[in-house]
């Protein structure tokens, strides 16, 4: 089993295009094991749509792995995200980890595309079935509630002989799915105690389904800062993350030092994560840098070690 450290992306930080490249290059040069694109259509502040950003890194690196965290299949078409997912697969010679989800049920995509959120469970259930198969079969046909296919095929398929299928949500719902279709789990906005259960549970029910998910493809994700809980940045979304969540929401992130963010990260390993996608906490395109900088410089070389 190994360890691995990935960045996420949510806002767009950076002042252009040449800011976000230079920002990638310190990644694939650093030993960042991978970037995550989360899914946000509509929004005011600035989002970059998670399909194309995977597109774009297929061509501008030549290192890392790159994927959706995660990308709301409810509202979207399989045949279209099935055939993306391959021809960004293929032009990145296999360093797709494309990651799916039902959809936030408050987001407002729903109302803009005219999709209602009932029984969006059982539409993604559709959705994730038929992009497995196009993936895998020469000729697929389904009849479903809400897709109907006959003898559709895509070509060409995904370079990845195993290409994964990694699945996000904590319900019960996310949980069945993961198990009957995942090849891994990615936990969302959840702190190491809401992580554990949802572990347990999908290798619960995994005895039920046959199937099997490697040890080491469970993933959790939490924001980090090198700096001190006054800071700005951390103040702003502390204030946010208190209006959405229960319990102390300083218990979602880790400020301080290097030690303060392993110490976070080995209570989700003891949870039974073992992927990571931390995003840095910055007030601008200059601080996601530096705080990209300090976790390669101090944060990543100590996770590797722990795979020797």
């Amino acid at each position: 089993m190994t360890y691995g450290v990935g960045l996420g992306i949510a806002n767009f930080p950076f002042a252009d295009a040449d800011g976000f490249w230079r920002w990638v290059a310190l990644c694939e040069e650093g030993g960042v094991d991978s970037i995550w694109q989360s899914d946000r259509i509509v929004s005011k502040d600035p989002h970059l749509e998670c399909m194309s950003v995977m597109a774009a890194l297929a061509g501008a690196t030549k290192r890392l792995k790159f994927g959706m965290n995660v990308a709301s299949a409810g509202l979207r078409d399989p045949l279209l995200l099935a055939k993306q997912c391959a021809t960004i697969d293929v032009l990145s010679n296999g360093r797709l980890l494309p990651a799916f989800g039902v959809g936030s049920a408050i987001g407002p995509e729903w109302e803009a595309t005219g999709r209602t959120t009932k029984r969006r469970g059982v539409r993604t259930d559709e959705c994730l079935t038929l992009i497995s198969r196009l993936w895998k079969e020469d000729s697929v046909s389904f009849d479903g509630e809400f897709f109907q296919y006959r003898d559709v095929s895509i070509s060409p398929r995904p370079v990845q002989p195993d290409i994964p299928m990694w699945v996000g949500g904590s319900a019960e719902g996310a949980i069945r799915r993961t198990a009957a279709l995942g090849t891994g789990w990615q936990a969302g906005l959840e702190t190491p105690a809401q992580v554990a259960p949802v572990i347990a549970g999908i290798k619960r029910a995994l005895t039920q389904t046959g199937r099997t998910i490697d040890q080491d493809h469970y993933g959790a994700g939490f924001a980090y800062r090198f700096g001190t809980w006054d800071d700005a940045p951390v103040a702003r979304n502390m204030a946010a993350l208190a209006k959405r969540v229960k319990d102390d929401p300083r218990g979602y992130y880790a400020v301080g030092g290097a030690d303060d963010i392993l110490a976070r990260l080995r209570e989700f390993i003891e949870a039974g994560a073992h992927k990571f996608i931390l995003r840095p906490v910055a007030g601008d395109a200059h601080e996601m840098v530096e705080q990209t900088r300090l976790l390669i410089a101090e944060v990543i070389p100590q996770v590797a070690a722990m795979n020797s």
